[in-house]
């Protein structure tokens, strides 16, 4: 029996290694990243610095590997029992076809959790808006008054006051009291909000509290606290912590500080200082002014006197002396023409005066034609005349000058050059532009061709 079949219809082969290769494909993208809570069993870490092991609860477990540029900036080394909480994706180690966990993150699972509900509240928060700088306040230039939310016996108030009476010792320092560890800290720390804003007597409010674990700054993590410093009405500064510490509040207020003394120098003038950088404001003004002043009055004088030698009056006063010239020689020539004439005339009447027997009727005729060769060279010369007038006026017409009375201009660079395209400029080049009752200097902000 034949077993042969028509390879049109015989099912597509895959290769094992091409099997592997498309279920781990298919498994990154649909699981791109998630996080997972258990216990590490069988931990390796391999003299390449790579971590290997497996995460396990009650009913199941699963492989796991930590590359060693992910595990450098984990704050402990995992150990066997520990339970702790992983961000990973999932993919396939495809020559043994196992799939596993590929690990960025790892924490210990009680501060883990805590993490990860910040995390949440964070995207949470960040998708709703909360955290865009268009929706934060400025905070005010001139603060007479500050309110100041925090524990009054901790060391945040007291950093904050002192940095208050050494910067601006005139200000006024309001204490809302409030908790700030602890489980009553969040609902503590609303009342106390709530209270300065009902009562509004300050410029500016400071909320924080000094460093701790991150258990210890949980309340400052709290939605309703967060929500309420979004839409509080007065400009609020969050002093959480250290500088290492982040919580919501420094994402949803309008300006975080590194520390308690940091958010006390932020909201007051530092009035020496100040009066020290308004002095020498005022010098380096003083002496931009006198610079910016002599340079372009120099400048000036360069431009008038290059713009003397191109002015457009120069050519037209020789162009105007050309023509007057011209009507001088045609006056000379005309006049010139009409004495050859009249000579001519004059010789023809004494020649036909001699030989001619009818002298007296030939004397009428020469008169006759005197008298009409001086009209044809009267209407000749009004003729040239008219000519003349009408090829000054075509080259008046035609003068720059003439172009500037219609509304038009002439531009040019600073080395005095006529711009006649785009191609000669760039931005920023100085121009002068040339009208018919005076001229203007610009800058090129924008070139854009046809």
């Amino acid at each position: 029996m034949n077993h042969t079949q028509n390879p049109s219809t015989n099912p597509e082969i895959y290769t094992v290694s091409r099997l592997n290769a498309e279920v781990r494909l298919t498994l990154e993208l649909q699981f791109r990243q998630l996080w997972l809570c258990g216990e590490i069993s069988n931990f390796v870490a391999a003299s390449s610095g790579h971590w290997y092991f497996s995460l396990k609860d009650a009913a199941a477990q699963v492989k796991v590997a930590m590359f060693k540029q992910a595990n450098r900036n984990a704050a402990f080394v995992p150990r066997n029992g520990q339970q702790v909480l992983i961000r990973a994706r999932i993919s396939v180690y495809e020559p043994r076809g196992e799939y596993q966990l590929l690990v960025d993150f790892i924490e210990p699972a009680g501060d883990g959790l805590l993490r990860q509900q910040y995390e949440m509240l964070k995207a949470k928060l960040t998708a709703e808006g909360l955290f865009a700088p268009e929706r934060k306040k400025q905070l005010p230039s001139q603060v007479q008054r500050i309110g100041v939310i925090t524990s009054p016996t901790g060391a945040a108030v007291r950093d904050i006051l002192t940095v208050l009476a050494r910067r601006a010792p005139a200000l006024e320092v309001i204490i809302y009291p409030a908790l700030v560890q602890g489980a009553q800290a969040a609902q503590d720390l609303q009342a106390a909000l709530a209270h300065a804003i009902r009562r509004n007597e300050v410029d500016v409010l400071i909320i924080g509290r000094g460093g701790g674990s991150l258990e210890d700054l949980y309340c400052f993590n709290d939605e309703q606290l967060a929500r309420q410093i979004a839409h509080c009405p007065l400009p609020i500064v969050s002093a959480v912590g250290h500088e290492i510490d982040f919580t919501i509040a420094d994402f949803v207020a309008d300006v975080r500080a590194a520390t308690p003394s940091a958010a006390a120098e932020l909201v007051s003038p530092d009035q020496q200082h100040q009066l020290t950088q308004l002095i020498q404001l005022q010098q380096r003004l003083q002496r931009g002014i006198r610079l910016q002043l002599g340079q372009q009055a120099q400048w000036f004088l360069q431009q008038h006197s290059k713009l003397q030698l191109l002015h457009p009056k120069r050519r037209l006063e020789q162009q105007q002396q050309r023509l007057d010239e011209l009507q001088l020689r045609l006056q000379r020539a005309g006049q010139q023409q009409l004495e050859r004439k009249e000579r001519q005339l004059e010789q023809h009447q004494q020649r036909l005066l001699q030989h001619a027997p009818r002298a007296a009727v030939l004397q009428q005729h020469a008169t006759a034609l005197q008298e009409r060769l001086q009209r044809a060279m009267q209407q000749q010369l009004q003729t040239l005349t008219q000519q003349w007038q009408q090829h000054s006026a075509l080259l008046h017409q035609v003068s720059p000058l003439a172009t500037l009375n219609r509304g038009y201009s002439l531009t040019f660079t600073a080395e005095n050059t006529l711009v006649k395209s785009v191609q000669q400029l760039k931005s920023g080049d100085a121009l002068t532009v040339r009208f018919a009752d005076g001229h203007v200097v610009t800058e090129v902000k924008q070139i854009q061709a046809n």
